[in-house]
C-alpha cells in the first residue's frame, strides 16, 4: 500500500470514528478508540462497549456487549457481540478489577483454541504483570495436561481506558481445556471459600467443594463426588494411607506432587484454600489442577511480604497427611530434583518477557498510580521503578530455590 492511499485510509477511518463517537447505534460495525493520552504499547487493545453505556455492577448480572481488537493504528478484527460481567473474589472488591466475557459464538483470540468463555485478568497486585504467566507456563512445561493460555492487551471499556490486562482461558470441561467426558460421574470441581449457586459440599475436613462440571450436577453426581471425598479423607488419615501401593489407588502420585511443588515454589497464598482446581472419574484416581489465580505469590501478599524461606501449604489440609506416607515424600523430593532447571527456567522466562512489557508499565502506572504504594490494601510493598518490582520477583525466586534445595 503506498504511503498517501495508507493516509487517505487512515484519515476516513478516523473520521469515521469521529462520528461513531457523537452516534449510538444498537449493533455498531465499526467501534472508537482515542488513544491519545495512553499511546500504542506494542500490545493489541481490546476495545469494549456494553450496549447504552450499561455499568457493570456486579459478578451476576451479564451485561449485553461489542467487542472489536485494534493493532497499532486500525482494527484487526470485525465487531463481536459478546456479554460482560465482572469476576473474581476479593479482587472485585479493588480499584481495578476483571471480567468475564461470553462471546455469541465460539471465537479463537490470538491464536488460542475457540471457545466462548474468557476472562480479563486485572492483575493489580502484581505490579511485576508476571505472575500468572509464569506459574501458568510453568506448569505447562512441566508436563501438566493443561494449562490456561492467556495473552497480554490493553483494554478500552465504554472509551475509557482500563490499562493492561491478561485475556485468559477460563477453567472448563472442554477438548482444548480441561479434557474430560461430559457426564454425571465425570467431575471438574474446585475447593473454594466462597459459596455460589452451583452444587457444593463440605468435606469431612471442612473444606467446601463447587462442582463445574457436570452442569447443574443432580443429587446422585453430588453424593457420587462426596462420598469419594469423604472415603479417601477416611484413607489419609488410617494407616492404611502409609501404604504407597494404597494410596497410588487414590491419587496421581506424579500429579500431586507437580502441583503441590508449584503451590510452594510460588508459596501461592490461595494455593490451599480456593482456586484449586481437581478431576475425578469415577473408577480412577484424583487429579490436582489446572493451576489457576497466582496474583498473589512469590512474596505478594495483601497484608504483608512473604519471606522465601518456610512451608506453605505442605503442612496443612491433605497435604499434612500425604506427607506421612514417606514414600510420598521421596516422589515429591524426586520431582523437585528431576525438573531442577525446569523451575529455574523461570528466570529466563522473565528476562525475555518483562522488556516486552515496559511501554504498557508506563500507561499502566498513570492510568493506576500505584506502583510505589505499600501502606493500603491490598498492597503491602512499593516500587520506585517497573523494573524493579521485576528484579524484587526475580531475587525472591532465586532465594526460594535455594531454600527449596536444603529443605525438601
Amino acid at each position: 500500500m503506498s504511503k498517501i492511499r495508507y493516509i487517505l485510509l487512515l484519515l476516513c477511518s478516523l473520521f469515521f470514528v469521529q462520528c461513531l463517537w457523537n452516534e449510538s447505534e444498537l449493533e455498531p460495525s465499526y467501534l472508537p478508540l482515542d488513544d491519545s493520552e495512553y499511546p500504542y504499547a506494542d500490545l493489541p487493545r481490546l476495545v469494549i462497549e456494553t450496549v447504552d453505556f450499561q455499568q457493570i455492577r456486579n459478578k451476576e448480572t451479564e451485561v449485553p456487549a461489542y467487542l472489536q481488537i485494534y493493532g497499532k493504528d486500525l482494527p484487526e478484527s470485525d465487531v463481536k457481540y459478546l456479554t460482560i460481567k465482572g469476576r473474581g473474589n476479593s479482587s472485585f472488591e479493588m480499584t481495578k478489577y476483571g471480567y468475564k466475557l461470553e462471546f455469541e459464538n465460539k471465537e479463537s483470540l490470538f491464536g488460542m483454541p475457540r471457545n466462548r468463555d474468557w476472562a480479563l485478568i486485572a492483575v493489580h497486585c502484581d505490579k511485576s504483570f508476571l505472575r500468572n504467566y509464569i506459574s501458568y507456563r510453568l506448569a505447562e512445561q512441566l508436563g501438566d495436561e493443561y494449562a490456561p493460555r492467556l495473552r497480554f492487551v490493553e483494554l478500552y471499556l465504554n472509551r475509557e481506558y482500563l490499562g493492561l490486562y491478561q485475556l485468559t482461558e477460563t477453567v472448563k470441561v472442554g477438548k482444548f481445556r480441561v479434557d474430560i467426558p461430559k457426564n454425571d460421574s465425570s467431575f471438574l470441581f474446585e475447593r473454594t471459600t466462597t459459596e455460589s449457586d452451583k452444587a457444593s459440599f463440605y468435606s469431612s475436613f471442612q473444606h467446601l467443594f463447587e462442582i463445574h462440571s457436570p452442569q447443574n450436577a443432580n443429587e446422585a453426581s453430588l453424593s457420587l463426588l462426596k462420598d469419594h471425598i469423604f472415603a479417601f479423607e477416611n484413607f489419609i488419615q488410617t494407616n492404611d494411607g502409609l501404604n504407597f501401593d494404597s494410596l497410588q489407588k487414590w491419587i496421581d502420585v506424579t500429579d500431586f506432587a507437580r502441583f503441590l511443588l508449584i503451590q510452594e515454589f510460588a508459596k501461592n497464598q490461595d494455593g490451599n484454600r480456593r482456586s484449586t482446581y481437581l478431576t475425578w472419574q469415577k473408577d480412577s484416581v484424583l487429579k490436582m489442577g489446572p493451576v489457576w489465580d497466582f496474583d498473589l505469590t512469590y512474596g505478594v501478599h495483601f497484608r504483608k511480604e512473604i519471606p522465601p524461606s518456610g512451608w506453605y501449604i505442605r503442612n496443612y489440609g491433605w497435604n499434612r497427611f500425604l506427607f506421612k506416607n514417606k514414600a510420598y515424600q521421596k516422589k515429591v523430593r524426586e520431582f523437585w530434583e528431576d525438573h531442577h532447571s525446569t523451575f529455574e527456567s523461570v528466570l529466563d522466562t522473565i528476562d525475555i518477557l518483562y522488556p516486552k512489557l515496559q511501554k504498557v508499565a508506563n500507561n499502566e502506572y498513570k492510568r493506576w498510580p500505584v506502583l510505589k504504594e505499600h501502606s493500603i490494601w491490598p498492597f503491602s510493598k512499593g516500587y520506585d521503578s517497573y523494573t524493579e518490582s521485576v528484579d524484587s520477583l526475580k531475587s525472591w525466586i532465586v532465594q526460594r530455590i535455594e531454600w527449596m534445595d536444603q529443605n525438601l
